[in-house]
């Protein structure tokens, strides 16, 4: 009576054992990102060497507002292509920076033009790779942890009120950006970015 005892406390025990290792396996592979703490997280993104994005620009103004819906494609060093999707008027528009030259073209509108030792190559306030390179070269930047995301701050490196302040918010479960806000000097939202599609290679 008591082998039999032991034995089926034995096989419990195996069987307690099994279910709590596949537990964990599982609770891991549906939380990725979750393990990471929030400086491997800001990390991962002040590293990003490249990407591809979809987004969704409302650009403010004390007029009017503006939608555009972008895409863009970044490779480091400092390649980087932007393409209009809408409005509709100016779709198809392309401006490609291979960092020493920008080139702007349209086919369906005859546009077709490239700025040699362009000055202002590294300030698309549109792009991430420009929010990263602002977050790397402020002494201000910093980031906070609320609820699912990861938000950091840095200031633009134009000397331009309207282009004053950004913030960008990361999904810690996916570790893509969501959204993107640009403000003023007096703290209004002149730039809104959604993240519609991330593809980080």
């Amino acid at each position: 009576m008591k082998k039999k005892y032991w034995l089926i406390l034995l096989i419990f025990i195996i069987i307690l054992i099994v279910g709590v290792i596949f537990f964990k396996k599982g609770f891991k592979n549906n939380n990725i990102g979750n393990n990471k703490t929030s400086q491997e997280i800001v990390d991962y993104i002040l590293n990003l060497s490249s990407y591809e994005t979809q987004i969704t620009v409302t650009v403010t103004s004390n007029k009017n507002s503006n939608k555009y819906i972008l895409k863009q494609k970044y490779e480091k060093p400092n390649i980087s292509l932007q393409e209009v999707i809408e409005p509709s008027n100016i779709a198809g528009v392309k401006i490609e920076n291979d960092g020493t030259n920008l080139k702007i073209e349209n086919s369906s509108l005859n546009i077709n033009k490239i700025i040699d030792n362009y000055e202002y190559l590294g300030n698309n306030c549109l792009d991430l790779s420009t929010f990263i390179s602002d977050y790397k070269e402020n002494n201000k930047s910093n980031f906070e942890e609320i609820n699912s995301e990861i938000i950091l701050s840095t200031q633009s490196s134009l000397n331009n009120n309207y282009i004053y302040e950004k913030t960008l918010h990361i999904d810690k479960t996916t570790l893509k950006p969501t959204q993107m806000e640009i403000k003023d000097n007096k703290q209004k939202t002149t730039i809104y970015i959604l993240y519609n599609e991330v593809k980080i290679k």
